[in-house]
């Protein structure tokens, strides 16, 4: 029996509808399983901004702090989309990350066979499309300094692309393990030619790769060329490693390879500690509280809590293929309905559980 505390940050929007049905799936494994889950729900975000002024409260932070995995669901809305506010929901999630050393972001990209036609793109380029994108999390140009001065011009605004040594090891010794542990490929994504930073990145991801991980078909790419390589050949990938801002424009590009976002969970891991889950859509306060978001996404990072946070293989499995054959019976969110018949956030969860127990 494994016995865990696992917070929730439903968060705003939509992200309370899914993480409810996160959790019953839980729920559902540890009964199933013998496990003992014990739940804390905290805010975070737009909902923490209204009510603490703060987008992360202390008392999340510790709760997170003293958990052994988390479960989110959305953070943002038009509601506090000032550009001008002092703070921003968004913020509570990236000091969320930072306090958490959460360096490695997980996101998988499947094309569920049952849905290949709903992709953008045609059958023969995205069926049997299975990447791991690894984004390094807490470096680069979103932690480096920044800032706006006077000049003669008017006024003048910068960002600065930093990563040290350590960071790109470390990430990319995560990426090549996860190699190992699928088909053994690894493809590093870089602007070498262009930044030195990542003349640097290229310099430590290769040594590693040669010192450390000579088993793996380990090969570069240029961050443009794998914008146009993953509308043309997504399949020739398994692991893809890269840096922050690469891997945010990336990893969105990649999600519209499935079809839908609401089928696509990720992962935000550290070195030890808790690991962060949540589904890659938005909030989407425009279907908010109509009870038609597709839970699906977040049954799915429920699932990576099970394999990479607690551990629980067998019970991981055992979520993904109730989702799949919930999907091969029919089933659909109006997301991924394409006009057709339609349920909604609730029942689809219910077919899940269902499924689950036989």
């Amino acid at each position: 029996m494994t016995s865990a505390k696992i917070v929730l940050l439903p968060g705003d929007g939509i992200g309370p509808e899914v993480v409810g049905v996160g959790q019953r799936v839980l729920e559902s494994v540890a009964s199933r399983f013998g496990h003992d889950f014990m739940f804390e729900t905290g805010t975070i975000g737009g909902k923490a901004i209204d009510e603490t002024g703060d987008p992360l409260p202390e008392s999340t932070l510790s709760a997170c702090q003293e958990s052994d995995a988390i479960l989110l669901g959305a953070v943002g809305g038009p509601k506090w989309d000032d550009p001008a506010a002092a703070t921003r929901p968004e913020q509570g999630l990236l000091t969320l990350r930072k306090e958490l050393a959460l360096f490695a972001n997980l996101r998988p990209i499947t094309a569920h066979t049952q849905l290949v036609d709903a992709s953008p793109l045609k059958r023969d380029i995205i069926d049997g499309v299975d990447i791991l994108f690894v984004r390094e999390l807490t470096g680069g140009i979103y932690f480096g300094d920044s800032g706006r001065r006077e000049s003669d011009g008017g006024e003048t605004a910068y960002s600065e692309m930093v990563y040290e040594t350590v960071e790109i090891e470390r990430v990319v010794r995560l990426a090549a393990e996860a190699a190992r542990g699928r088909d053994g490929r690894l493809t590093s994504v870089d602007k070498a030619n262009v930044l030195e930073v990542s003349r640097l990145w290229r310099q430590v991801a290769e040594r590693v790769m040669r010192e450390e991980f000579a088993d793996i078909q380990y090969d570069v790419v240029l961050v443009d060329a794998m914008a146009m390589h993953l509308i043309s050949r997504p399949t020739d990938f398994d692991v893809v490693v890269t840096g922050n801002m690469f891997g945010d424009i990336l990893t969105d590009e990649g999600s519209m390879l499935p079809g839908s976002l609401g089928l696509l969970p990720s992962a935000s891991l550290g070195e030890s500690g808790p690991g962060l889950y949540e589904p890659i859509h938005g909030s989407a306060p425009d279907i908010a509280g109509t009870g038609v978001a597709n839970p699906l996404a977040t049954i799915l990072a429920a699932a990576m809590l099970l394999r990479h946070s607690l551990g629980l293989e067998s019970e991981a499995a055992a979520v993904e293929k109730a989702v799949d054959e919930v999907l091969d019976a029919g089933h659909r969110t109006v997301d991924i309905a394409a006009g057709g018949p339609s349920i909604g956030t609730l029942e689809m969860g219910q077919r899940v559980l269902e499924t689950m127990a036989g």
